[in-house]
């Protein structure tokens, strides 16, 4: 990983990650919202969860996505046994209108601008 003037710019080997797509019951995507933010307060206690971003759809109102990935396979089983991943997975029946759809994938590179990185957005 390297941090320059420009930012933080870092290779991601061995790391594994995933697209998620959340499909609400309609008009339900804020309390969708609410229950992955909960979760996301408690991603301390997964130190393995490299990153977690979650993003609104800008076409459909009841998706939201999510980007996520974990140091390693271990990492990943140890989100999969956290508490509060068993917290989200317990609320998410009664908010999504079908299953989430999961693509998994390899992070390769990643690239945060500095002023991200600084706070100062």
């Amino acid at each position: 990983m390297a941090t320059n003037e420009h930012g933080v710019d870092a290779l991601l080997p061995g790391r594994l990650g995933m697209v998620v797509r959340l499909v609400s019951q309609p008009g339900a995507r804020l309390a969708l919202l609410d229950a992955v933010n909960r979760y996301a307060d408690n991603l301390e206690q997964e130190p393995g969860t490299e990153a977690f971003v979650v993003s609104l759809d800008p076409e459909d109102q009841d998706v939201a996505w999510l980007v996520e990935w974990f140091t390693s396979s271990e990492a990943f089983e140890d989100h999969r046994k956290a508490d509060a991943f068993a917290d989200l997975m317990k609320e998410l029946p009664n908010l999504l209108s079908q299953p989430p759809a999961i693509l998994r994938m390899d992070p390769l590179r990643m690239f945060i601008q500095k002023d991200l990185v600084d706070g100062a957005f």
